[in-house]
């Protein structure tokens, strides 16, 4: 969610800390802060709004620092304040925090019964006040951190920069947390994501929950070390390599990341397929054929459970195995039976996202096997689960998912026939392929569903309705609406119409109906029953269909033929269009909705 970057070395800090929060501003955020050492003292500069606003007051005083820690915050405790931003510090320590302390208010009462004091509303100051007391009792930065952060509960990742040196600090639980070093030019890294580190850290570490990170640098030498929480060396922590450059961060052509996301899904779904069918991925894949469970628990948020929707109807359809789609957020609290043999199947762009990663704990603790759909190596999800299946999506970074949704869906049918054992079956390349092309006509033919976007963008609200398949679709076009227009949008099973949801249609209401050739008779009467009532009606439907481009105001006709799996991804991405130009014409911030952060790392 928040993005975290720190560095010491032979270098001012200014510049790699701003540029790093820079890469990560579309995460979401509403103030940011650096501190930096001057003086031998801990100077913190922050303040609320844009990361602009900080930039300005750098301008001015240009500060030189060689050690210093940034963050970008999106507040879950205390008001959108300066006082509240990051970092929080002392005379001794300052401290940027993601997440959330669940334990934070009990913890801060006994504190200020010690008789210590807070500037903030924030729950991460309360680390701080922790880690002074224990190095005041100690003198010892190590044995300090581990003692304070044995005492929070909740996840979280915190950085630390201290007086006394100009070493970096960090440690994490279930949240993301990367650190990173150039041994070339002595520095040492910190972040909260990988991209902040592109072009600055060639080698990247990944520790794992509880582990202490410091980063050391000397007139010779760049080191990190790892610790236990007993101060025990640690090799609890994956290295790779920092392959990621430049051109994945860049809009290059195209006005807005979002629009550079939906058109690279072209080559995104002909390099996924190549990848699983015919190269590296097929190994794993193969481990899937004659697979069956008793039951599958498919988990997600938002974008990736409706991804998870679309996969639960192949693995029923095709495999004839049981799959239940939860989100996230519910699945522990419903108390969910568990069985043995069953599988989670885990579903994250980030593979940071904390109510996901909280279900994936709990089926690991009942025994049971837990899969991944994820974009990011090395993520937590990924570290934990006993399977991976990459999308290889690339960095997605407008806020408003797009192609990780096609590839999460198609990353699930291919594991689908994996386990039916049709993977060379040539008509299963040649479909992917073909979803590729006509994905690439719609991109090729963006301005027609802009004319339609220019025809309903200021109507009041909006209802998507399907039936069967593209009932998923639905939801997700309705979430995209919403996400980045800032409307009422809302999804429906075709046929739930009449049982409530009819009851708002009127001249100010679109009903924007995905009408696929199945079930295209029942379809198209809930599209008339619309009409009666004088709904706007948009239909996305099989083209070369007069009947419904009759009861139509606006028809936007696809090719379905070829397509009889895959059809649902393909009407996906015309909704995806339509949602942003309804929203370009609204003239919201397409790329960072409000509100909104790409990772939700706080449950």
């Amino acid at each position: 969610m928040c993005g975290i970057v720190g560095y010491s070395g032979p270098q001012n800090s200014v510049g790699p800390i701003i540029e790093g929060l820079s890469r990560l501003e579309y995460r979401g955020y509403d103030s940011a802060g650096i501190c930096l050492k001057i003086n031998n003292e801990l100077q913190i500069i922050k303040k609320e709004g844009k990361l602009d606003n900080l930039k300005a007051i750098l301008g001015e005083s240009r500060p030189f620092s060689n050690t210093g820690i940034g963050h970008t915050r999106w507040a879950t405790h205390g008001a959108v304040t300066t006082d509240n931003a990051h970092p929080h510090g002392n005379e001794i320590f300052a401290v940027v925090h993601n997440g959330i302390i669940e334990n934070a208010q009990s913890l801060k009462k006994d504190l200020l019964a010690e008789g210590f004091q807070f500037k903030s509303q924030t729950d991460s100051e309360v680390f701080l006040v922790l880690l002074t007391k224990f190095y005041k009792q100690t003198g010892n930065t190590l044995q300090s951190i581990s003692k304070a952060f044995n005492l929070i509960t909740g996840n979280s990742a915190f950085v630390i920069t201290e007086k006394a040196s100009d070493k970096l600090y960090a440690v994490k639980r279930s949240a993301p947390l990367v650190v990173g070093e150039n041994k070339e030019n002595r520095e040492a890294f910190v972040s909260s994501d990988p991209f902040a580190l592109v072009g600055f850290a060639p080698r990247i570490y990944f520790p794992q929950d509880g582990v202490i990170c410091e980063g050391v640098v000397t007139a010779n030498d760049v080191t990190v070390n790892f610790y236990e929480l007993d101060l025990t060396p640690s090799s609890r922590y994956k290295f790779q390599a920092n392959s990621m450059s430049m051109d994945s961060t860049s809009k290059g052509p195209y006005e807005h990341y979002m629009l550079k996301e939906i058109h690279e899904q072209p080559a995104l779904v002909d390099k996924l397929a190549a990848f699983y069918i015919k190269n590296e991925g097929r190994k794993e894949l193969d481990t899937l054929k004659g697979f069956k469970a008793p039951g599958w628990h498919l988990t997600a948020c938002g974008t990736a459970w409706h991804a998870g929707l679309v996969i639960k109807n192949y693995f029923e359809q095709i495999n004839r195995q049981r799959a239940d789609v939860d989100i996230a957020s519910e699945f522990r609290y419903r108390e969910p039976i568990l069985n043995k043999g069953e599988v989670g199947l885990f579903i994250s762009q980030s593979g940071e996202t904390a109510d996901t990663l909280a279900c994936q704990e709990l089926c690991k603790e009942k025994g049971i096997e837990t899969f991944s759909i994820v974009n990011t190596e090395g993520s937590t999800l990924f570290r934990n689960s006993d399977k991976n299946f990459l999308i290889h999506a690339g960095v997605e970074i407008g806020v408003a998912s797009t192609k990780a949704f096609t590839l999460q869906a198609l990353t699930g049918y291919l594991m689908s026939r994996a386990m039916e054992g049709t993977l060379d079956d040539p008509k299963l390349f040649s479909e992917i392929q073909l979803l590729s092309n006509r994905i690439g006509e719609l991109c090729a033919q963006s301005d027609s569903l802009k004319e339609v976007a220019e025809k309903i963008y200021t109507k009041k609200g909006f209802i998507f309705t399907g039936r069967g398949k593209y009932f998923p679709i639905a939801l997700e076009g309705a979430l995209k609406l919403k996400e980045i227009a800032y409307v009422h949008a809302e999804g429906y099973a075709a046929g739930e119409l009449k049982h409530g949801p009819i009851a708002l249609i009127d001249e100010s209401i679109v009903n924007i109906a995905v009408v696929g050739p199945e079930l295209l008779e029942k379809t198209v009467s809930n599209v008339e029953e619309v009409k009666a009532r004088r709904g706007i009606m948009v239909v996305v439907g099989p083209k070369d269909s007069p009947e419904i481009e009759h009861l139509a105001d606006a028809y936007i006709p696809l090719d379905f033929n070829g397509l009889p799996n895959l059809s649902p991804l393909y009407v996906n991405v015309a909704l995806q269009f339509l949602a942003y130009h309804i929203a370009k014409l609204k003239g919201t911030d397409i790329d960072k909705p409000r509100n909104l952060a790409k990772s939700v790392t706080v449950e």
